[in-house]
């Protein structure tokens, strides 16, 4: 048998077993078929997995890197469509960093507000939820 089974594709990529069923039902990942009916992976199917990954991992959901993969088998196609999704992302990412620096001000403002040991219905954090403004 030339290839590898799921199992070791799995284990070879780092991902689990669902997380393979799954990019398959997503049309992302296409193995072949042995004589037996079995899912066959290639070396192919393997760099497929680690490009999803590493895409994942920077935040692009599976539309995203499925257009990715789409426009890195056409080799005559310009880079500029991949640059301004990559530009897109990190805008996006730049405004949950803004969004956590600020949560993390509110979140200190409310711990220095608490005092230790206060009757709960007193408590400054659990009292400004319900009043659904910020310390």
């Amino acid at each position: 048998m030339d290839g590898m089974t799921r199992g070791e594709l799995s284990k070879k990529c780092g991902v689990n077993i669902e997380t393979l069923r799954y990019y398959e039902k997503r049309r992302l990942i296409d193995p072949r078929r042995s004589e037996g009916g079995y899912r066959i992976y290639s070396e192919e199917d393997a760099v497929k997995i680690r490009f999803i990954r590493s895409a994942r991992n920077l935040g692009f959901s599976l539309e995203e890197v499925s257009d990715l993969m789409k426009m890195r088998v056409d080799k005559k196609k310009s880079c500029d469509p991949v640059l301004a999704k990559a530009k897109n992302r990190l805008e996006e990412v730049e405004k949950k960093i803004k969004d956590l620096k600020s949560m993390r001000k509110v979140l200190n403002q409310m711990i220095d507000k608490c005092e230790e040991s206060v009757p709960t219905n007193d408590c400054p954090i659990l009292c400004s939820f319900e009043s659904g403004r910020k310390v």
